[in-house]
């Protein structure tokens, strides 16, 4: 069976829901053209600037679109199967993503574009809002120390090609550090020059791939440089990450987080028209198996770990904090945020299916699917997809793995720009001390998880970042279900409307359930382990921490709505200043 058979109907089928329930959604929501956003009642031209659409979408998508849409598919599929993995993507994204993404900017938008966390404060109760802000630092703790390491890991180490064509990790670090270098150009020429967006992208999009082709011909192999092992490389690496989200996190978001995310975005598109180019002219058929089991040695239980294990192509909780932190902010219309909230979703979700496919090229006994490396399966499946067209294999797998480091590049310094925002606010320390306590606690944290050495359960020793991945999976997934639960207090605190239980409420449950499941499962299993819960390791800790965390919002959550059931809704608000 080819390919296009598979991708071509989810494109298809996601594209009708856009058109379908994205334009539901936009009624029920209520969405107006004519109200003000916030992007234009509070216009400073830093922080609140209203983006056409065109512009904004490439910048939500770079920052929402991490390593979640590659990895989790990936392994998901591995474990059990092309199929399931498939239909959570595509079930998962039009009616639970997507919609979460959408609610989640409409309340930012709806309350002069503040943080999910204060629209929970604003109608749920204020230790709501610090539990809230609690279960968000742990989880942007864990996002950072899961895509640091696979990052790391993706600079180490050569491949050899099956045409004996060989791709260095050394040269895919050369072209990631002279990606990091372009936008801060951009940034620069933006600002303090006649230089118009338009120009600039014609200029350096095709720079980025000038240095895909340089970083093959120029390696940077610490492992050469420096005479140490594989491993020592890796660590050094993750150290050098972490310093750089140290550093991104506190410089003035023109100079690299708005540029880099503009370039982001298009490059990420070239990600998936050269999948698409590929696709079509290729000649990829399907080979590993549909399903494989119900329950894997290397995944556990379809449910509920299908449901953590892909998490950024079907839902995640980390899109409503840039929703909420930055693209409310410059909204134009209020019926953008069908295209941008919405729309953007559904676009993960056809990155998803693509990188699902690269698991579905392999034969189930093949060394690639063996080693479990979600990069190198993401690139040699773009290669192989790529080489019909003529397009060099090396060129086409360090392109795939440069799309790779590009998705996590825009979320590693997204999430500790927004790390130190919750410390200097939960602390109350907005000033410039503070500024560096929050990023210093944001980023040293992870630190102290990614140098540890990893074991599985036999005793072998991993990846850091995969102890990581089931862990990540499950708070970010709860964090849907905590933004969820807020917007859905929201919408029945404003609209006392019966559709609010099916729209959002289900969702919520769904979330709720499978990555709480999935937390317990994963603390019993250490428990027995360790065969008591005194000895557990810091990371089961904060496991148990989330839970509780989740718990007591839910306990919160529900004291509002009890509250509420004879209260009359207020009237329907007609400003930035209103609260529906």
């Amino acid at each position: 069976m080819n390919l296009l058979v598979v991708v071509l109907p989810v494109a298809a089928i996601l594209w009708i829901a856009y058109l379908t329930y994205g334009r539901v959604l936009s009624r029920l929501l209520r969405l107006d053209p004519s109200r003000p956003t916030p992007a234009i009642q509070l216009r400073d031209d830093l922080d609140y600037s209203p983006i056409e659409p065109k512009f904004l979408f490439p910048q939500h998508f770079s920052a929402i679109a991490a390593a979640g849409p590659i990895v989790g598919p990936i392994l998901a599929g591995l474990y059990f199967g092309w199929l399931p993995a498939l239909i959570w993507i595509v079930v998962g994204s039009i009616l639970i993503g997507g919609v979460h993404d959408m609610t989640a900017l409409v309340a930012s938008i709806r309350h002069k574009a503040r943080s999910i966390a204060e629209v929970v404060r604003d109608h749920m109760t204020p230790r709501s809002y610090f539990l809230f802000l609690s279960f968000v630092w742990l989880a942007l703790v864990y996002i950072i120390v899961a895509f640091t390491d696979i990052t790391a890991q993706a600079f180490i180490g050569e491949q050899t090609l099956e045409n004996g064509e060989k791709v260095s990790g050394g040269g895919i670090a050369t072209s990631s550090l002279l990606y990091l270098a372009l936008p801060i150009i951009m940034g620069i020429l933006l600002r303090y020059t006649k230089l118009s967006l338009n120009l600039a992208t014609v200029i350096f999009v095709p720079l980025v791939g000038v240095a895909i082709w340089l970083g093959q011909t120029y390696p940077f192999d610490l492992t050469a440089i420096f005479g140490i092992e594989d491993a020592a490389a890796h660590k050094v690496w993750d150290v050098l990450l972490l310093a750089y989200c140290l550093v991104a996190a506190v410089v003035p978001v023109w100079m690299l987080l708005q540029p880099r995310g503009h370039l982001g975005g298009y490059f990420l598109y070239a990600a998936l028209a050269a999948a698409a180019v590929g696709l079509f002219f290729g000649r990829e058929t399907v080979q590993y198996p549909a399903f494989t089991t119900w329950n894997s040695a290397a995944g556990g239980a379809l449910f509920p770990m299908l449901f953590i294990t892909i998490a950024c192509g079907a839902c995640s909780g980390f899109h409503s904090l840039i929703a909420s932190g930055t693209t409310s902010k410059q909204l134009r219309k209020e019926t953008d945020a069908r295209a941008i909230g919405y729309g953007a979703m559904l676009l993960e979700g056809l990155v998803a299916t693509v990188s699902l496919c690269c698991v579905m090229v392999l034969a189930k006994d093949s060394p690639l699917a063996a080693s479990g490396k979600p990069n190198l399966i993401y690139a040699q499946g773009i290669g192989g997809m790529l080489e019909p067209t003529g397009i060099s294999a090396s060129f086409a797998v360090s392109f795939a793995l440069m799309a790779f480091t590009t998705f996590v590049y825009d979320t590693l310094d997204v999430c500790t720009r927004l790390g130190r925002y919750i410390i200097q606010e939960l602390l109350g320390a907005h000033n410039a001390k503070g500024k560096w306590i929050g990023t210093i606690l944001t980023a040293g944290v992870p630190l102290f998880f990614v140098m540890q050495t990893a074991h599985d359960a036999n005793g072998n020793v991993i990846p850091v970042w995969r102890m990581f991945w089931a862990l990540f999976g499950a708070s970010n997934q709860l964090l849907a279900a905590l933004t969820l639960l807020g917007v859905t207090v929201w919408l029945w605190r404003t609209r006392r409307a019966t559709w609010v239980w099916f729209v959002t409420g289900i969702p919520t449950a769904l979330m709720y359930v499978m990555s709480t499941w999935a937390l317990v499962d994963m603390i019993a299993a250490k428990v027995r382990t360790q065969g008591s819960a005194w000895y557990l390791d810091a990371v089961t800790w904060v496991a148990i921490v989330l839970v509780a965390l989740a718990a007591l919002m839910l306990v919160e959550a529900a004291r509002v709505l009890w509250g509420l059931r004879s209260a009359p809704p207020p009237p329907a608000p007609r400003s930035v200043t209103a609260t529906a």
